[in-house]
């Protein structure tokens, strides 16, 4: 099970929120035993861009081998 504090890769778009596959976000809050989850997505500079609730299935863990990209999003 994903933890509270992780670093999270989102798994696919969740464009209400401006989000795409690939963003990387942290966990604050863990639900059901891990059948949903609280994530935040910040900007590099620490803007917050969404607070949200989550699928299981919307977040996967951080892969040996990753590379993190940068995009422009709208906050």
């Amino acid at each position: 099970m994903i933890e509270e504090l992780e670093t999270v890769v989102l798994t696919s778009d969740i464009p209400e929120y401006g989000l795409q596959a690939g963003d990387l976000g942290a966990v604050v809050l863990v639900h059901g035993s891990g059948r949903a989850y609280e994530v935040e997505f910040v900007t590099l500079s620490g803007e917050t861009v969404a607070l949200i609730t989550v699928r299981a299935d919307q977040i996967r863990r951080i892969q040996e081998g990753e590379i993190a990209h940068v995009r422009m999003v709208q906050v």
